[in-house]
């Protein structure tokens, strides 16, 4: 006969779990169960320590729950933590055996509610508009065929593969010098302005910086609203093309860059010709070139065909008798004006040597006519008045067989 009585809960079993059994079926079903979850509340008791870890605890009205944020994820804060911040942390639930508690695990933390950050996006927008930072004016042209690229973001995530990798299947003659920053959490964005800066001042220069990032939520992109980085994107001396998050994100970054790119990858193909539309581009040209070349080689055969049919071919020794015609009946014609020339020159010639010949005072002389000058008087001048003439004047006559030399004895004026 069996015995249908319930056991007698009240009483001991014989082989009850130890401690150590109901932990480990304690952290079993707590540590399957929450692996995945977001937990809100009020940062309290917060201490960092020497390696790295950040210890805390979450509260709110009437509970308080451990928390540890770990050095690897300390890096990847999209925010730095701190006493009194209301956050909303990820991770997921550990038991910790020995001491019979439970504790998060964070690996993600964010400003509980996005109207703060939100608020404070809008006030640096029209603050750096204001200045001009977003004015369209100030974009600069994007290289077509730029030789060098620097580009600018995490050596580790997916967005440096994705830029990489579209960029190697469009074009492979630019060259990629990585310049590496940290793109998220505390002291992101002072680590990207000086990866910016560090790009602008590589030699050789490089033609075009790409800054990239990977899609996220407003706390993980917020490293790129930041003013410090905003204004380093403006002042940069090289072109800057901004592949931030996905479509729909839109950071202060992407507007103070030259060209807004929707995602890593369309800043790969904004900062990258199309090789294959280049090639085709270069076979046109060069079908172009050749049809060129055939128009004109067959322009020239046609004109060395028709000069080939043409007079001076057909009888060159024509042309040339021809031509010799031409140049004895104009070498004639040049002699018979030369001759013509050279007569009307004598015989104009002729009679201007009689004129001269005429007045020459020689001519004069041989008529009868003297002239007389005073002694010493080195030009000879001829004397036409007896004033300034004193008894004693020594004087030269010049006849026409020869000269008289006389001295002045008396003068006397005609009355």
């Amino acid at each position: 006969m069996i015995d249908r009585r319930t056991p007698d809960r009240r009483s001991p079993p014989d082989q009850p779990p130890s401690v150590s059994e109901v932990t480990a079926r304690v952290k079993e079903t707590v540590e399957t169960r929450f692996t995945d979850i977001w937990v809100a509340g009020e940062i309290s008791n917060l201490t960092r320590a020497s390696s790295g870890h950040i210890y805390l605890s979450l509260k709110d009205e009437s509970a308080l729950l451990r928390a540890v944020i770990w050095r690897g994820a300390v890096t990847g804060l999209a925010i730095e933590p701190a006493d009194g911040m209301a956050v909303v942390c990820h991770g997921r639930i550990e038991v910790y055996a020995p001491r019979g508690t439970y504790q998060l695990t964070v690996d993600r933390l964010h400003a509980l509610g996005t109207g703060t950050l939100e608020a404070q996006l809008r006030r640096l927008h029209a603050q750096l508009a204001t200045e001009g930072l977003f004015a369209p004016e100030r974009k600069r042209p994007i290289p077509r065929f730029p030789r060098r690229i620097a580009l600018v973001t995490s050596p580790t995530g997916a967005a440096i593969a994705d830029f990489l990798r579209t960029l190697q299947g469009r074009w492979r003659g630019s060259e990629v010098i990585v310049v590496p920053s940290r793109v998220q959490g505390a002291g992101a964005a002072e680590e990207l302005a000086a990866a910016l800066m560090a790009a602008a001042r590589l030699n050789p220069p490089v033609d075009v910086i790409a800054l990239v990032r990977g899609g996220g939520s407003l706390e993980d992109l917020w490293s790129f609203n930041e003013e410090v980085l905003v204004r380093a994107v403006a002042r940069s001396p090289i072109p800057i093309v901004a592949g931030i998050g996905h479509e729909i994100d839109v950071s202060l970054a992407d507007l103070a860059a030259d060209l807004r790119a929707l995602t890593p990858t369309d800043a790969a193909v904004k900062v990258s010709p199309d090789g294959e539309q280049v090639a085709a581009a270069v076979a046109g040209l060069g079908l172009r070139l050749e049809a060129g070349l055939t128009r004109r080689v067959a322009g020239a055969r046609e004109r060395v065909v028709q000069l080939a049919r043409s007079r001076i071919f057909a009888d060159p020794e024509r042309l040339i008798r021809d031509r010799r015609d031409q140049i004895a009946q104009q070498a004639m014609r040049l002699q018979r004006l030369t001759a013509a020339s050279v007569a009307r020159g004598r015989e104009r010639l002729a009679a201007a040597a009689a004129r001269l010949e005429a007045g020459s005072p020689l001519q004069l002389l041989a008529r009868g006519w003297s002239i007389t000058w005073q002694e010493g008087d080195p030009r000879r001048t001829a004397l036409r008045s007896i004033a300034g003439l004193p008894p004693g004047t020594r004087m030269i006559t010049q006849l026409a067989d020869g000269r008289i030399w006389s001295t002045v004895e008396k003068t006397k004026h005609d009355e």
